[in-house]
């Protein structure tokens, strides 16, 4: 366990750096963040002050997306049980000189009920050791008509079956480029501290938002053709579970 715990620490110091020089600059997950950035703002009336918005990213690793959050004028906080993770995103922070953002090792259960305005997790639902208790405490959090933006992977992205995919789908140009993002992303599920993976298609990625208390207002396949599924989602306005609730953006 001491080792285990050792190499799991080891494994997130590295990542922050990979994440940044890779992960980063790889369009598919650059596309990717644009897609969940798109949503959030659509949940936001054009009237509405955005750093009156608060939004909470879950495993928000590196924070580059929590930056990109930041950025765009929300009042963001990032959560993830990393520490070396969380001082590359304050770093991070730091450089680009965002004051309306912040990052924490707390875990959900220690924010107040009705907290936030929108939570949002890219690829981090899947690894979590309790993923039905992170959505339920998500729901938690969020205010009544509160959105939710969530990324799983739908499976293992294997680096053979992926690859093959990509060339015939898009090319060889294309599909070498992947290799950028699948070989990190397998090292790091190889050496991480094995919780899961919770791999949920859309029936069950549906049903388990259900039980947790949102509406699924849209599901989709996304990223590397499809290799992750998106959730948006609204928290109930009665806060006890799905209703025919009318949209606050109509």
């Amino acid at each position: 366990m001491v080792v285990r715990s050792a190499l799991d620490r080891c494994v997130a110091v590295a990542y922050g750096p990979v994440h940044d020089l890779v992960v980063e600059r790889f369009k598919p997950y650059r596309a990717l963040e644009h897609e969940v950035l798109d949503l959030v703002e659509l949940a936001v009336t054009p009237d509405t002050p955005r750093r009156s918005v608060r939004i909470l990213d879950i495993g928000c690793g590196p924070g580059t997306f929590t930056a990109m959050l930041a950025a765009a004028g929300f009042s963001v906080i990032g959560i993830d049980r990393y520490t070396p993770l969380l001082d590359v995103a304050r770093e991070t922070r730091r450089s680009r000189g965002l004051n309306n953002i912040s990052f924490s090792r707390l875990d959900l259960k220690a924010f107040g009920d009705g907290e936030f305005d929108q939570v949002v997790s890219i690829h981090s639902l899947y690894a979590h050791p309790d993923p039905d208790g992170t959505l339920t405490h998500a729901a938690r959090v969020l205010k009544p008509g509160g959105h939710a933006v969530f990324v799983n992977h739908v499976s293992r992205f294997a680096l053979r079956r992926t690859f093959r995919a990509a060339v015939r789908r898009r090319g060889w140009l294309y599909a070498l480029g992947t290799l950028r993002w699948l070989v990190p992303n397998r090292l790091f599920e190889i050496l991480r501290q094995p919780f899961g993976p919770h791999y949920w298609d859309e029936a069950q990625l549906a049903a388990h938002f259900a039980d947790a208390g949102f509406t699924v207002l849209d599901l989709r396949r996304t990223f590397l053709d499809g290799g992750s599924a998106l959730v948006w989602a609204r928290k109930s306005f009665d806060g006890h579970g799905p209703s025919g609730s009318k949209d606050p953006r109509a």
